[in-house]
């Protein structure tokens, strides 16, 4: 039972998550809520790796997340589950493309699916950002505004952001910095 839900679940992903990888973000989120297969300290970690191997973030998420929910099995049917909506849908849409290709409707579609793609991704994130950088637990206990941060991880956050503008380096570089200093620093 756990399998199928699992595919329906990033069924449900891959058809709405319109925008990308990080499109998935909210979605995810609301599967970690809806059913505890993985923590939101999880969905950071999966980011992580995801940004870090080749391929498509959603994809490699849906398969991180598949994979320690239910196994192999469930990686693989997890990342089926998030393309094949994409996959059908494409096929349909390349059928009778030329055919709407120039319709007003389409056309309004399209424009109106950016800003909510934007919406998307931000949201998605400021929810990465608030698990990596804030620590809302301890600020709570303790009141103190300098428990509100994780300084380690948003030093290094602003150490990367502004050497990939001042460096230029290739991002797998800054990806390597990142793993080194978190290894090394115990994040």
């Amino acid at each position: 039972m756990t399998l199928l839900r699992l595919m329906y679940e990033f069924a449900k992903t891959g058809l709405f998550s319109v925008g990308g990888g990080l499109a998935t973000l909210p979605f995810l989120y609301e599967i970690s809520d809806k059913t505890g297969w993985f923590t939101h300290a999880d969905i950071a970690d999966m980011i992580a790796v995801s940004e870090s191997t080749p391929g498509a973030i959603g994809i490699n998420m849906s398969t991180y997340a598949g994979f320690t929910t239910a196994g192999i099995l469930g990686g693989f049917l997890a990342t089926l589950g998030l393309a094949l909506p994409s996959v059908i849908i494409i096929l349909i849409i390349a059928k009778f493309l030329e055919k709407f290709r120039d319709n007003r409707l389409v056309e309004g579609a399209f424009y109106g699916l950016r800003p909510a793609s934007i919406a998307m991704i931000t949201a998605a994130g400021l929810n990465v950002a608030r698990v990596a950088l804030v620590n809302i637990p301890a600020f709570q206990a303790s009141g103190s505004l300098g428990d509100l941060f994780i300084w380690k991880a948003l030093i290094l956050g602003i150490a990367i952001f502004i050497g990939q503008r001042k460096l230029k380096w290739h991002p797998v570089v800054f990806i390597a910095i990142s793993a080194a200093v978190g290894i090394l620093f115990k994040f």
